[in-house]
Formats: structure tokens, sequence, C-alpha cells
């Protein structure tokens, strides 16, 4: 787990409401998100100050590496220049991380994981919330927030194609809250894009086109997941820039588009679905640290099936997670 005001990652023990936080370890300042290769049992953590490797097996970072287009300052919150999104190929040969620029388009960079280094840099969108990659490992895509734009990169050919993604428009530009934030990718490659409770973009790779569901929630929405059994998952800040709702979890059966609207206390930034639970009870964990409005330090666990949320402390605003085997 991402503390994103701090230097840290967090592992979380979501069985112990009491003491959760098993250990932490200092990647470097203000962490975005993580991604994990299970292979080979590495955790790759996008911060604001270089791309943080850590062991898995033993809980300590190995590397800190500098970005290509590295920050001069080192910032907090969801403008701050540096790492976002960030991704790794399924073989886990590479990494690809989302880097913001000040005052610049930002730009997608490629870590040889065997060399651990840097070999190449693509221009993208303005300020990617988020990265995803295809199930195949082929595309490589960028949720490029101020620019209402999704850029794909074709691996490993490496050739960039942007496509607008602006379902209600551009008006207001940087000041809109229409924005692309995160995506969800499904296991034949469509991507879900929500748009502020109001609609949701399903995007085709294939033709590059997309078509625009109507949505309910009418909540300015960050996070987003897919579960195993064909639900999305959508995390709902509040009422901000034309929504009008508080904050939210909807939880959207993705065959027939029926909704349901779980109304939550507390804004929360992303989403993640826990399958293992010890009471085999479906479950989704949401994480404190939003962005937008009224971070808190710590994360809800909503039971799927009959909607009870529960909490626990997690320190340093959490912002982005994934679960892991145990070694």
């Amino acid at each position: 787990m991402t503390e994103s005001h701090s230097d840290r990652i967090a592992f979380v023990d979501l069985t112990d409401p009491g003491s959760p936080v098993e250990s932490e370890v200092v990647v470097g300042e203000a962490p975005w998100a993580v991604a994990v290769h299970e292979g080979s049992r590495r955790a790759y953590v996008s911060t604001a100050v270089g791309l943080a490797v850590v062991d898995l097996d033993v809980r300590e970072r190995i590397a800190l590496v500098p970005y290509l287009a590295q920050p001069t300052v080192v910032e907090y919150g969801e403008e701050r220049p540096g790492g976002t999104g960030v991704v790794v190929t399924p073989d886990g040969s590479a990494v690809y991380v989302a880097v913001t620029r000040a005052g610049l388009n930002s730009v997608v960079e490629r870590f040889d994981t065997a060399a651990e280094a840097f070999t190449d840099s693509f221009e993208v969108g303005l300020r990617p919330f988020d990265v995803q990659i295809s199930p195949a490992g082929d595309e490589v895509y960028t949720i490029d927030h101020d620019s209402f734009t999704l850029n794909t990169i074709r691996v490993p050919e490496h050739v960039v194609t942007s496509a607008e993604i602006a379902p209600f428009g551009t008006e207001g530009g940087l000041m809109s809250h229409y924005k692309p934030h995160y995506a969800a990718v499904a296991e034949d490659g469509t991507l879900y894009l929500p748009y502020q409770g109001q609609g949701l973009v399903v995007y085709s790779p294939g033709t590059r086109t997309y078509e625009t569901r109507a949505m309910t929630a009418d909540s300015h929405q960050h996070g987003v997941g897919l579960t195993t059994d064909g639900r999305l998952l959508v995390v709902g800040v509040g009422a901000i820039g034309g929504a009008t709702k508080g904050p939210s979890l909807t939880i959207r059966d993705l065959g027939s588009g029926e909704e349901t609207v779980l109304p939550l206390e507390k804004g929360h930034e992303n989403v993640v679905e826990w399958l293992d639970a010890p009471d085999g009870r479906r479950k989704a964990i949401l994480t404190g640290g939003s962005t937008s409005r009224g971070p808190w330090d710590g994360l809800a666990i909503v039971d799927l099936e009959s909607l009870a949320v529960s909490e626990i402390a997690v320190p340093g605003r959490p912002q982005m997670g994934v679960l892991i085997a145990a070694a």
C-alpha cells in the first residue's frame, strides 16, 4: 500500500484490524502507485523521486532509480511532478511508468528490469493518473487527466497513438471535472473509464473508439476496478464539479448494467477486490488517501454481498495497493 504523504509503502494484514500494518519500507517521497510481478517477487513503486524496486520476500528496497525526466523539486498531492501510474509486463522484463513534468506533456519511461535502468521515453498527454496494460502485455495505456486523452503505446514497437476520451466535451479545460482519472482493463482487453457517476466510457483498443453508458452515482469518480465475477467497482469522491451526491462505491454488473450505489461517509481514491478473505466472502478494499477531497489515514473494507463497511488504520494517506500472495 503506497503511503502517498510519506516516503513509505505499508504491508497490511487485512485480517488483523487491531494491528494491520505488519511492516513499512522506505521507497522514496510521495509514492503514488505500485505494480507487482509475482514471478520475480518484485514490487515497483512510482514515487516523486524515482522508481523504487522492492524485494517482496525480504521486504526491502533494493533500488531507487531516478527518472530520465527527473523532477527538480519534491512535492506531494495529485499535481506534483514525478511518477504516477506504473505497470509491469507479464514476463517481468520491463516496467512502464508515467512521469509528470511541470509545464510540459507527461512521458512514459520504460525501465529494463535486467539492466535496472530506464532505456526509453515516450511523450503522452497531461498528468496521467493511471497507466494500464493489456492482458497480453502488448499495449500500454495512459489515462491522461488534464488532456482528456488515452494514449496507447504499442509494445515492443513503442508506437504511440492518442485518442480523445471526452464523453461530456472538453469545456472548461484544466478546470473541468469531466475528465478521465483511472481505468480498468477486462480480460477481453476492453477498458472501462467512469466519469462523474454519470457516464461509463467503454473503450475498444481494437478500433480506438468508445461508447458511453449511463451511470447513476452522480459523484466525482476516481478509482475503478474489476471483480473476477464480472462486476465493476467505482469509487465516488463526492459532490464536485457538476456531480451532486456524496462519496460512494458503485457496484455495477457489466452484463446487465444494473448498479448498486453504496453511500460512504468518507472519500476514497482507489479500489481493489479481495477475493480470498478468510470468511470466504468477496470484498472490496478502498484506500483513504483521496487526492481530490478529504484524505484520511486508513482503508475501508466493503462486503460486496451484505454491503457492510468496516475500517482499518493505515498511515500516510494510503493511495494505491495490490494484494499479494504470501511467500
